[in-house]
């Protein structure tokens, strides 16, 4: 059962009834790649209701960071997060929001076998969504029923292009299976920085 989310938009506390928006962001190895999050980040996750981070925050303060202008952040420990990051953080949670499964994955290993892992990890778990990061590559792509969903890392200068995502949840109708809007009431969009 979701739990009430608190909202960033009015800072007030909602029961989610007809739409979502999750901010999604991975890989930002702070400090290593960088001092702080994007401004162009910070900016667009104030006006989210749930902020997701997969992994790889290396440090603590960068999920105070997103905490400040939204309360609800929801974090996975990645491949290369210390002890403490590792101690107070999951590798894999499962969300349901507006009737839909959202897996929630760093991954590790290499890159080419990172969706088997995924698949794997998650197969027992009807999800509709997984996200996920590592690669530092995005990636939005439904196979096999589920979307496979990678935001990038907003803060690797070696990667092609920073990224960072949105995904607007609308809800998902139950008994018929149907969904509520024309864009399957899930739509998920890479942001370039």
């Amino acid at each position: 059962m979701s739990q009430p989310l608190r909202s960033c938009k009015s800072n007030v506390f909602l029961n989610p009834t007809d739409k979502v928006t999750i901010g999604v962001i991975s890989d930002t190895h702070i400090p290593d790649k960088g001092q702080h999050l994007p401004q162009a980040v910070l900016d667009a996750f104030k006006q989210v209701d749930l902020v997701v981070h997969a992994g790889d925050i290396v440090s603590l303060r960068v999920i105070d960071e997103l905490k400040s202008i939204c309360p609800n952040v929801v974090v996975v420990a990645g491949n290369m997060d210390p002890e403490a990051v590792r101690k107070k953080f999951p590798v894999k949670q499962v969300l349901d929001i507006l009737g839909y499964r959202i897996g929630v994955m760093h991954g590790s290993g290499p890159a080419s076998n990172l969706l088997e892992l995924l698949k794997d990890c998650f197969k027992n778990d009807g999800c509709d969504l997984i996200i996920f990061g590592h690669s530092h590559k995005s990636m939005n792509e439904k196979i096999g029923g589920i979307l496979f969903y990678n935001p990038g890392s907003a803060t690797d200068p070696a990667g092609e292009y920073n990224s960072y995502g949105i995904i607007e949840l609308n809800k998902k109708l139950t008994g018929s299976g149907a969904i509520n809007n024309g864009q399957n009431g899930l739509e998920a969009k890479i942001i370039r920085i």
